[in-house]
């Protein structure tokens, strides 16, 4: 049982520490949580008239929690967590199965931990959630959509690229 709607909306990550490379210079803050990061779900209709993502507030916002199966893969939220706190929870990007898909391997677990004691999420349900996230980006201080260009946008793309080359370089974890 969740409190999240099955429906489209945004949502925001609010966190009761930070990693210590995080500025949260200006972001929001409410009851001792800063907010880092919105999402939203589903993404805007493809132009090219193909089906739209079936995603919904519930499905996203549980696999950028772990369950069913979320991973680092496929949570740009996830592996920046994953990368900033590589060194506090020993952690490191690697590959796995076919050698395609990128995970924490073991700690996905770890970092679900964390995430458990240390995140809380909110939404919104709108039907339309791309127009909200353009207002909520533009009006917001956002470390890690990264869609801005501040030093910690820039030292945090690099950081996830450095951790996606270095994992390309580690053999391929059968399973994790």
């Amino acid at each position: 049982p969740s409190p999240v709607p099955s429906a489209p909306g945004a949502y925001g990550w609010w966190f009761r520490s930070l990693p210590a490379a995080v500025d949260a210079t200006g972001c929001e803050v409410r009851d001792d949580l800063t907010l880092l990061h919105v999402g939203i779900s589903p993404t805007p209709p493809p132009a090219s008239g193909k089906r739209p993502v079936s995603q919904d507030l519930h499905k996203r916002i549980r696999y950028h929690f772990g369950g069913a199966r979320g991973n680092a893969d496929g949570s740009s939220l996830r592996k920046s967590l994953g990368v900033l706190l590589a060194k506090e929870l020993g952690l490191e990007l690697r590959r796995i199965g076919s050698g395609k898909q990128i995970t924490l391997a073991g700690g996905e677990a770890v970092l679900n931990q964390w995430m458990s004691d240390n995140t809380l999420v909110s939404w919104v349900v709108r039907p339309e959630p791309w127009v909200f996230e353009e207002e909520l980006t533009t009006n917001l201080v956002l470390p890690w959509n990264l869609q801005g260009d501040t030093a910690f946008h820039q030292e945090l793309k690099r950081l996830r690229r450095d951790a996606m080359v270095k994992a390309g370089k580690l053999r391929v974890l059968k399973e994790w």
